[in-house]
């Protein structure tokens, strides 16, 4: 497979992991991550994924209240960037391991429709779908997403016209979401991330990114990227795939041990990177056409 020379930069803003107390620089009201949005896209970043937290706490939320002053406080500075809005957050199940019926503090289990009301009332560019569940690193923290519910998100997000961003953690989810492209829930051109190092899914290996690179359907989108140290080496493993990429203090929050980052010095560096091997940085409306996007409105 060819590398890739129109590279496509994402940067996630701020997740929804606990990091807001190891790093200053996690952006959590919507003034923050606003302009933490607009400071990445001047860095060079075609596309910003972005969650919501609580301003008070810093949790992470479901608010669409908040996703909508984000998206707003974004297109007030007239910055050219494509919107990517998580539809991630709603599958957290924590349960007891003496008792699986019980479910503990950091529960927050929805159905997949009612995942989406941000997404219906701001209709983004691109949204996500996490194309499975999983066992989400140590203790009892699963990650719920079932074929039931994909297949209804997935349905919902077609009805909407938005672009679906495929969060694949594992190769089961991938042979899952090629079954919703089989059923018709999802249009061409379809866009992947395939999501490396998150315990327990698929290992930040270069191997098991190949094979699961081989398991994309004919014409997909893709990128990539992995979590911690090994973020600023994916940006190059995914280039040489021939897919794009993905930054930000969602997945890291240094430039070097010791060193914390913003989430535009991780942009700056994926676009040193990308220049250096070659390839060139994709504008956002060269993001748009790659994506199958429409033009910038």
């Amino acid at each position: 497979m060819p590398m890739t020379e129109n590279v496509i930069i994402t940067c996630a803003l701020t997740g929804a992991g606990d990091t807001v107390r190891k790093s200053p620089h996690v952006p959590v009201t919507p003034e923050q991550i606003a302009r933490n949005a607009v400071e990445a896209a001047a860095a060079g970043a075609a596309v910003v994924h972005i969650h919501v937290r609580d301003p008070e706490t810093g949790d992470p939320s479901r608010d669409p209240r908040l996703y909508r002053e984000v998206v707003e406080r974004v297109k007030e500075t007239g910055t050219d960037v494509v919107i990517n809005l998580t539809a991630g957050m709603g599958g957290d199940l924590v349960i007891d391991p003496d008792d699986p019926l019980t479910h503990l503090p950091g529960t927050d289990l929805v159905s997949g429709l009612e995942r989406l009301p941000h997404v219906e009332d701001l209709l983004p560019d691109i949204c996500t779908l996490d194309c499975g569940s999983l066992n989400f690193g140590d203790g009892s923290n699963l990650y719920v997403s079932t074929p039931d519910m994909l297949r209804a998100g997935a349905r919902r997000i077609q009805e909407l016209g938005v672009r679906p961003e495929l969060e694949i953690f594992d190769t089961g989810q991938l042979w899952f979401a090629k079954q919703l492209l089989a059923e018709g829930l999802l249009d061409d051109p379809t866009v992947f991330q395939l999501c490396m190092g998150i315990p327990w899914g698929a290992p930040a290996d270069p191997g098991v990114l190949q094979s699961m690179v081989n398991m994309l359907p004919e014409g997909a989108r893709w990128a990539s990227f992995a979590l911690g140290r090994m973020q600023m080496p994916w940006v190059a493993q995914s280039i040489l795939l021939g897919g794009h990429v993905r930054v930000g203090l969602e997945d890291n929050l240094y430039l070097g041990k010791g060193n914390k980052a913003t989430n535009a010095q991780l942009v700056e560096r994926a676009v040193t990177l990308t220049e250096s091997i070659g390839a060139r940085v994709a504008t956002p409306d060269e993001a748009r056409t790659a994506l199958g996007l429409e033009p910038r409105k």
